[in-house]
């Protein structure tokens, strides 16, 4: 077959070119384009390509027309986003304090401070007494301490020594077994 039969048989439009037609649009670039430009085949193309292009074009607007409302959501995203990261910052922060707050009352953390306590307490009292004894002792033998002033030590002295031991037998019940601690501050 030769090749104008198969360029014909392919653009039946250029049956009725001549051989010499042929040569011609080949070697005129003007001339070719006048004739491409006719084919029912370029048609289409430029057709099918005119459409994608009015398609695209038509995207194009409709991504257009979200474009602000995609920019606001964008930065609506970025405020909740940072929001959450500022929180979480916040949350850390707040378990941190509230790992030291719960610190102070842990079981060992209270028998320390009763411990304390009661040292403080034994040491009142004596202090107390001695300065009872001072004070009674240092006056002259002619003015003894008066009933009521004894009676106030004692009642004074009393209520310290009470104290005392109430915190030394609940020290004591801890060391035998009997205090247990609720820990519940786990599920808070």
């Amino acid at each position: 077959m030769s090749i104008q039969t198969s360029l014909t048989a392919e653009f039946p439009e250029l049956s009725h070119l001549t051989r010499e037609d042929l040569e011609d649009m080949l070697a005129e670039p003007a001339y070719f384009q006048a004739i491409f430009h006719t084919l029912s085949k370029a048609k289409e193309l430029y057709q099918s390509q005119a459409e994608l292009g009015l398609a695209n074009e038509t995207i194009a607007n409709q991504n257009l027309a979200l474009q602000d409302e995609l920019y606001k959501l964008r930065s609506e995203t970025k405020d909740a986003f940072d929001d959450a990261k500022a929180l979480e910052a916040r949350w850390t922060e707040l378990q941190r304090e509230q790992k030291e707050v719960y610190q102070r009352f842990t079981p060992q953390f209270l028998l320390m401070r009763l411990r304390h306590a009661t040292t403080a307490q034994d040491d009142l009292s004596e202090t107390l007494a001695s300065t009872f004894v001072r004070s009674t002792s240092s006056e002259p033998a002619a003015t003894p301490a008066s009933g009521k002033e004894v009676d106030d030590f004692v009642k004074e002295f009393r209520e310290l020594r009470k104290t005392y031991h109430k915190r030394v037998m609940w020290g004591d019940q801890w060391t035998i077994g009997r205090v247990a601690w609720r820990d519940d501050h786990d599920g808070v």
